[in-house]
């Protein structure tokens, strides 16, 4: 993604340890985790941004809140004005952005929040972002960086054989999709009109505690642990590439301290399944840990529903340039962090049941 002209007047970021960064969707699955990898891995303070949606909660920062160097602001990202009053009072010298809505399903069923927070929400971050980073000083500028966090669903539906490379077309099915391909060239327009310095990542399935329980690992503890349906779209040989969200936050962080403007990475943990595997091996680990009172296998509620609109079939990311760049692969080996996220879940079923609920 790199661009002559904007390299030229800006400074390459290279290595650099933030010290103030800001986090957009911080209360959220991933954003959380972040905020709590940056508090105990690093010594920066973080400037934690959320609407606080139905996907937001703070129960999933708890632990970060009476931290001095944890600030919360509850802030929807359409709102430039207060953002503009966050940036000018908080000085973050970074901002990763992971504020979105990002349920496909969701997306079906009413796109224009879609619409409304992902691209229009980026749009007026990037351009509130713009002006500060602007009025920076040299030093402070040349510093500054701006993390784009986007899906391999970008890339669309990969044919047999076919690898997404961070040089592959953007082919979006769902609205989801479509509306996170279109703030990832808003984020590249700023930085070739405007010289923003930004980077992109495209992540995989990311899976792990404090995920909304919409998502298909925490459907499948909750449900079989209820003895309902553990509804399967179609078949179930749609195939993901599933990374642990401890190794999702440690390759961003790591990238946001390490890479240039204009650089755009896929990151995954080369780990992919389809579906059906992954229903039947979270089965198995219910079976160990919670067995029926019935006796049987949890697998005996799996169900085959009529598949969703727009289905893509298989995601298939090329992560050999964060490898060789950055030398980073995934820490967690599958099976046993698939095994601590769903003791998770079943250790925490009241806090489901409260998000459910709306009452988190």
């Amino acid at each position: 993604m790199e661009d002559g002209f904007c390299h030229t007047i800006t400074s390459t970021l290279g290595a650099y340890t933030p010290e103030r960064i800001l986090v957009t969707g911080g209360a959220g699955f991933i954003g959380s985790a972040l905020v709590r990898y940056l508090l105990r891995e690093t010594d920066a303070t973080v400037i934690n941004v959320d609407k606080l949606t139905y996907a937001g909660n703070l129960e999933t920062v708890a632990d970060c809140m009476d931290d001095p160097r944890h600030q919360f602001i509850q802030l929807d990202i359409v709102d430039e004005d207060g953002l503009d009053a966050v940036f000018t009072r908080h000085q973050p010298d970074a901002v990763v952005h992971l504020a979105a809505e990002s349920h496909v399903d969701r997306s079906i069923a009413g796109p224009a929040a879609f619409v409304q927070t992902n691209i229009v929400g980026t749009f007026h971050l990037l351009e509130s972002v713009r002006r500060y980073w602007q009025a920076l000083p040299s030093p402070q500028q040349e510093h500054f960086r701006f993390l784009q966090v986007s899906t391999d669903e970008v890339y669309g539906s990969a044919e047999e054989g076919e690898v997404f490379t961070e040089d592959s077309p953007y082919r979006p099915n769902s609205p989801y999709a479509a509306s996170k391909a279109s703030a990832d060239h808003l984020v590249r327009a700023w930085y070739r009109t405007y010289c923003l310095p930004v980077m992109v990542v495209n992540c995989a399935n990311a899976y792990g505690p404090w995920q909304y329980p919409e998502k298909l690992i925490p459907v499948i503890v909750l449900n079989a642990l209820a003895e309902e349906p553990i509804n399967v779209y179609g078949t179930g040989e749609n195939i993901r590439d599933w990374m642990y969200v401890e190794d999702h936050v440690d390759a961003l962080y790591l990238i946001l301290s390490r890479v240039g403007q204009g650089s755009q990475y896929n990151i995954g943990a080369n780990n992919t399944w389809a579906n059906i595997d992954i229903v039947r091996k979270v089965c198995r680990v219910l079976d160990s840990l919670y067995p029926r009172k019935g006796g049987g296998s949890y697998t005996e509620l799996i169900r085959f529903v009529a598949d969703r609109p727009g289905h893509d079939f298989r995601y298939s990311l090329d992560t050999r340039r964060v490898g060789e760049q950055l030398d980073w692969t995934p820490k967690y080996a599958f099976e046993d962090a698939l095994e601590q996220t769903v003791r998770w879940y079943g250790e925490n079923r009241g806090w489901c049941r409260n998000v459910i609920a709306g009452q988190g």
